[in-house]
């Protein structure tokens, strides 16, 4: 385990530790931002912890996060910080939500490491060195047929939005179950195996960066509705192998 992974998951223990104290709290106050989504003061504390940090192992470090905006790099490296991935289920006391980290190194993702206080989950990957979840290796499963797969959302306009003839947009109909299990939780299900496709039709890139290099690493894949990997796109899914290189193959025609 290198440095950089240790220190990462040694920050996501924290921040989870630090959310908990707020979890279940029905006096936790919310505010709301500017796009009209939730943040509490755990949100907030949280990615105060991880960013000093990082700034205190890593000074030159860039640091991008959802509360408090981007500190630029000057070597190359930027840390990408979610504290609660999940406000939504946090605020409701539901225990599916994850504090998420990542390294970009030379605009590459390097590293994620995702981990579930309430579930005491942790899931974390190097770039060419496996994908864990607290120690145990994952891996994605090997269904292939869209009939037996479980597809996973996050958004409610995945199952409401008009009739579409878009490849991920057809598994609302195709698989053989259809579950609200989403945010970052969704996405680990797919990379532990325990479903074959997540889908996010809206996502930001912290929303992006740690997921993804669990979830190849587990041998599966991450690509945007217009088939592209990349932490800017639109939407994200995430896909075991067989089923994913199909979509990919239907999107781009």
């Amino acid at each position: 385990m290198t440095d950089d992974l240790q220190l990462a998951i040694e920050l996501a223990d924290e921040a989870g530790k630090l959310t908990l104290t707020y979890f279940q709290n029905k006096s936790l106050k919310i505010d709301e931002k500017r796009d009209d989504t939730p943040v509490t003061e755990a949100d907030r504390k949280a990615e105060q912890l991880i960013r000093k940090g990082i700034e205190a192992r890593y000074p030159e470090d860039g640091i991008f996060g959802e509360e408090f905006g981007e500190k630029i790099a000057v070597n190359g490296r930027r840390w990408i910080l979610d504290p609660i991935d999940g406000t939504r289920s946090f605020i409701h006391g539901v225990p599916l939500y994850g504090v998420m980290i990542a390294l970009e190194v030379n605009r590459a993702m390097q590293l994620g490491v995702i981990f579930f206080p309430a579930l005491q989950e942790m899931y974390y990957a190097q770039s060419g060195c496996g994908a864990f979840m607290n120690g145990e290796p994952l891996k994605v499963s090997e269904i292939g047929d869209t009939r037996e797969a479980t597809v996973v959302y996050t958004e409610k306009e995945y199952l409401l939005d008009p009739p579409s003839d878009h490849p991920v947009d057809r598994l609302r109909y195709d698989a053989g179950l259809v579950r609200g299990w989403g945010d970052c939780y969704g996405h680990m299900l797919v990379a532990s195996g325990r479903a074959e496709v997540a889908v996010d039709k809206v996502m930001s890139p912290w929303d992006c960066a740690a997921v993804i290099p669990v979830v190849t690493e587990a041998g599966g894949c991450c690509f945007d509705y217009n088939a592209r990997t990349t932490i800017y796109g639109e939407g994200l899914v995430s896909a075991n192998r067989k089923i994913g290189d199909e979509l990919v193959r239907d999107i781009l025609g």
